[in-house]
């Protein structure tokens, strides 16, 4: 499946944050990954990351995406990261 994962996370937390979701999936903005991804990995991801944040602080969204069919990228301005495309 694909994902888009994006966080807001504490500043103490954010290095560490980033360094998970970059095992798993490509860095595209200053708080967004995306990418194909199996379930398992996924599960994987998300324990990494639920032992990692503070719940009363910090906040990451996850879509999944299964059917990429009806699926469209457009990127407007400055790719400062990466050169990802869908």
């Amino acid at each position: 499946m694909f994902v888009i994962l994006t966080y807001d996370v504490s500043h103490k937390r954010v290095n560490k944050v980033m360094k998970i979701c970059r095992k798993y999936l490509h860095h595209i903005q200053y708080s967004v990954f995306e990418g194909m991804i199996t379930e398992g990995r996924l599960g994987s991801l998300k324990r990494e990351l639920n032992a990692c944040i503070v719940y009363k602080e910090d906040s990451i969204f996850i879509y999944e995406l299964n059917n990429l069919k009806y699926t469209r990228k457009e990127m407007i301005g400055v790719n400062r990261l990466n050169d990802n495309i869908l």
